[in-house]
């Protein structure tokens, strides 16, 4: 038998989590079934556990604008489906979010729980590594934000402290005229990734002005590499037509899969790169 906690707002949340370090609970998509029990039966939780659904001081998303940089602000309760509907979501999370489960899944789940899941197949992960997001941390007294890239360690692995909550995710709004994200599975619907793909690019007179590519469930984290974008930066559509081959060459020595029981890493690597090459051919036709 585990404690649970049900806070009457979010500073109550955090001086239970700092006082007890229960788990924390907002949908329970992911937690429910790790924790799985027998069928039929509860699930079988290993440590207390804290809800934090129902705070509406985290159930909100909004836009913000600070120096001429607007910024969709995803508060730590909102729903996948809250997330899928908004009019501002950037066009691959909103993709990447709508391959989620299922409808009545994604009314419960929440972006912040497919984060702190920290899985290398957590779909809106990929994308929100493309979009550079950024996690918002709190505790009893201070904040904190850091880059979803250094927020994901590992599988199942984040930097989150035993006192700490994951309070809003931040996406910047940057402009992106080519835009793609592909989710690879068995289905469909309510299927793990094999893989996925996010492409997010822009051009300004006649160059890509910014590129940002992501393939998830090829490595232990998302998989991404600033240096090799940065190659891509100012090549007109010809020029990046002409230097697709020497891209997916230098994409295969960072690109590393390993076989599970989803998928083997040769099928892996040769459709993350099929799909990287797919994404590259259009936008070099996108000046």
């Amino acid at each position: 038998m585990v404690d649970s906690y049900r806070p009457k707002d979010l500073k109550d949340a955090l001086s239970i989590r700092a006082e007890y370090n229960p788990q924390p609970l907002a949908g329970g998509t992911d937690l429910m079934v790790r924790y799985q029990s027998w069928s039929g039966t509860l699930p079988l939780f290993t440590k207390s556990v804290m809800f934090v659904g129902h705070l509406k001081e985290m159930k909100y998303i909004k836009k913000e604008a600070k120096d001429k940089t607007v910024t969709l602000v995803i508060g730590g309760t909102a729903t996948l489906t809250d997330v899928a509907n908004h009019p501002d979501t950037p066009v691959v999370l909103k993709e990447a979010v709508l391959s989620i489960a299922a409808p009545a899944l994604r009314n419960n789940a929440t972006l912040t729980g497919n984060i702190c899941n920290a899985s290398p197949a957590g779909d809106s992960i990929c994308a929100l590594y493309a979009l550079d997001a950024v996690i918002v941390i709190e505790k009893s007294g201070s904040r904190r934000e850091v880059p979803i890239t250094e927020f994901i360690t590992g599988p199942g692995r984040t930097i989150l402290g035993p006192d700490e909550l994951v309070t809003a995710i931040k996406i910047p709004l940057k402009a992106s005229s080519v835009n793609d994200f592909t989710k690879v599975g068995t289905r469909r619907a309510n299927a793990l990734s094999k893989l996925s793909f996010t492409g997010v690019a822009d051009y300004k007179n006649g160059r890509i002005d910014s590129i940002a590519l992501t393939f998830g469930a090829v490595g232990p984290t998302v998989v991404r590499s600033v240096e090799l974008e940065k190659k891509l930066i100012g090549l007109s559509g010809p020029e990046l037509k002409a230097m697709i081959p020497k891209v997916i060459d230098d994409y295969s020595t960072v690109i590393v899969p390993i076989d599970d029981q989803r998928s083997t890493a040769v099928y892996r690597k040769k459709v993350a790169l099929n799909l990287l090459e797919k994404y590259l051919k259009e936008l070099s036709s996108h000046e």
